[in-house]
């Protein structure tokens, strides 16, 4: 067993299951995740924690994490001091940034936040919520909403809420009126640790390779062989973000293009790559992206 350790909190619930697959791309299996909060990885120098992301942040800011994920709403809510190393955009269901928004009734007459002045609003992110509304300097109540937020927009005058789609909002027949926070999540460190030499180059390595099982989700490979007399058409279609590679082949009238794309233009692509005389194409996923 390794002398150093990191200790890494990963967040259980909502976040757990795209959090566990997310460091498998990276390269770390972990097992044990749906029986212990204290499961197993393949890597002798992390020792790992499964919390809430909620408290996350605590645990890290006072120093019985190393490091941990968690999102940016819940550092904001605990005010917590920590290192924000970097931001991973995935979550439970998309990629996209999640909202906490400020929601009424279908029925409600309220259409702004000041037209909740005097009124009750209930929400799990309550000292955020507290500040939105002192920053606009309306007079409301804020309470601690336990479970399911949603039912309790039937008994207090708004909620805040946190969403990605905004579907099960509409299943509750809710209405937006405003954004209060967005979120994604962050990859953050205790300051101590952050000075620590091992500590720091591991969360910088985790970093490095998340980011890049990241960043792979949307790109695939993409292999062809091209005539030398249509390599000057086919270049012109290839995004020019990256120059591609350019190999010889054993017959020397072709040669082998090999390219990064976004995967959402691989259909377009592909088609016009072959009337412009690719042959051999071949598209392959990828595990990561480093740039």
């Amino acid at each position: 067993m390794s002398q150093e350790l990191l200790k890494l909190g990963i967040p259980a619930g909502s976040l757990q299951k795209a959090t566990i697959e997310l460091f498998g791309k990276a390269g770390f299996h972990i097992a044990d995740s749906e029986r212990s909060y204290l499961p197993s990885i393949d890597d002798e120098q992390i020792s790992l924690v499964m919390l809430r992301a909620q408290e996350m942040s605590r645990y890290v800011e006072d120093g019985a994490l190393d490091a941990g994920i968690t999102g940016y709403d819940w550092i904001m809510e605990n005010g917590s001091d920590v290192i924000e190393v970097c931001e991973l955009s995935y979550s439970k269901a998309t990629s996209k940034p999640a909202r906490w928004v400020l929601a009424v009734p279908d029925e409600a007459k309220a259409k702004k936040p000041k037209d909740l002045a005097g009124g009750i609003i209930a929400t799990e992110l309550v000292n955020v919520t507290k500040k939105y509304f002192e920053e606009r300097k309306i007079d409301v109540k804020v309470e601690f909403s336990w479970g399911s937020t949603e039912v309790k927009a039937q008994l207090v005058d708004a909620i805040v809420e946190l969403t990605e789609t905004g579907s099960t909002l509409a299943a509750n027949n809710l209405r937006v009126i405003d954004t209060v926070i967005t979120s994604t999540t962050r990859f953050i460190a205790n300051k101590k640790a952050w000075q620590d030499k091992f500590k720091r180059q591991k969360i910088e390595n985790i970093a490095i390779l998340l980011n890049a099982a990241i960043d792979a989700r949307s790109r695939v490979g993409l292999k062809m062989n091209i005539k030398k007399g249509d390599l000057e058409d086919v270049l012109k279609i290839l995004p020019s973000e990256r120059s591609p590679t350019i190999s010889s082949l054993a017959d020397s009238d072709y040669v082998a293009i090999e390219v990064i794309i976004e995967d959402k233009i691989e259909r377009t692509l592909v088609p016009a790559l072959k009337r412009a005389g690719a042959s051999g194409i071949i598209t392959y996923p990828l595990n990561k992206v480093i740039h």
